[in-house]
């Protein structure tokens, strides 16, 4: 068993460091992978496939896959970069399972109050009662309008606005030329500014230019 200073050095450790310790026996360095990237997964799950249940569903078989595959990452890219590429394939996967069923529109969708949502990024604690009702029906729109974006578009600016993540491992992630994740990231944005054009001065998406 670990001493404490041990265990606490767990935390410095990088995620490679971390996923070797695992997968030499030690159980606590998978615990620690698991809380540095819990949150940001679920947040880009729940924001791909809009539904919190099957956000929590996929986000274990992430994890499963991960201890089941951990022998199988041989450092040629981050591990970042490799766990986000799980991801989003288990997204994608998901969305050509549910082409053939009866989509579940936006408004009966079960989402998590307590994730920041891209609507919330412009949201003014402090505006009065109808800007609160403009900014409640812009934070639908956004919703509304990123599910609408073709999933190339929609999973680079998922990847890029919800993750945070720069353009170049986003390229590594989904295994294309970090141009034209550019390109898609721009033609995403043209799409949000027409859709959202009513509340443009509400809205200042990022600028696809790294």
């Amino acid at each position: 068993m670990l001493c404490r200073n041990e265990a606490k050095s767990l935390h410095d450790l990088t995620d490679e460091e971390l996923l070797d310790r695992y997968g030499s026996g030690d159980p606590q360095a998978f615990d620690v992978l698991f809380s540095r990237y819990r949150r940001p997964l679920y947040s880009f799950i729940l924001r791909f496939v809009s539904r919190r249940d099957m956000a929590e569903e996929l986000l274990q078989e992430v994890f499963f896959k991960v201890v089941r595959s951990g022998n199988e990452f041989e450092g040629r890219a981050k591990f970042s970069t490799w766990i986000y590429r799980i991801t989003r394939n288990l997204c994608v996967d998901h969305l050509r399972r549910m082409t053939h069923r009866k989509t579940t529109s936006l408004d009966q969708s079960s989402r998590d109050n307590d994730e920041r949502t891209l609507g919330q990024k412009v949201q003014d604690p402090n505006a009065g009662v109808e800007r609160q009702v403009m900014q409640g029906r812009l934070r639908t729109k956004i919703e509304e309008a990123v599910d609408r974006l073709p999933n190339e578009q929609k999973e680079v600016f998922l990847l890029r606005e919800a993750s945070g993540l720069p353009f170049k491992e986003i390229a590594a992630i989904l295994g294309c030329p970090e141009n034209t994740v550019k390109s898609r990231m721009r033609y995403a944005l043209e799409r949000l500014r027409a859709d959202l054009a009513e509340f443009r001065d509400m809205t200042k998406p990022r600028s696809a230019e790294a």
